[in-house]
């Protein structure tokens, strides 16, 4: 049974403190999956949550995917690198 974090990503957008959590939490092996709610302070479109989500990818490496639903980023941590 994999365990999903939520987190909110607020209007000081993703800051190194948020990225440095982020990354921090997903070094427990339990936990495979994070739930990013951005809030309308953090975002004026979809565009904006999509530019969020690239620089969350870039910032973790290939072991990790993300989808958007909404105004919402799932990521997921995988084994082994994602191309």
């Amino acid at each position: 049974m994999t365990s999903q974090l939520e987190m909110q990503l607020g209007k000081n957008g993703l800051t190194q403190s948020f990225l440095e959590e982020i990354k921090k939490r997903f070094e427990k092996p339990e936990l495979k999956n994070i739930k990013i709610s951005v809030l309308k302070s953090a975002r004026e479109s979809r565009d904006d949550v999509k530019k969020y989500a690239d620089e969350l990818k870039n910032f973790l490496g290939n072991k990790f995917t993300y989808r958007i639903i909404g105004f919402s980023i799932f990521l997921k941590k995988w084994r082994k690198s994602r191309e």
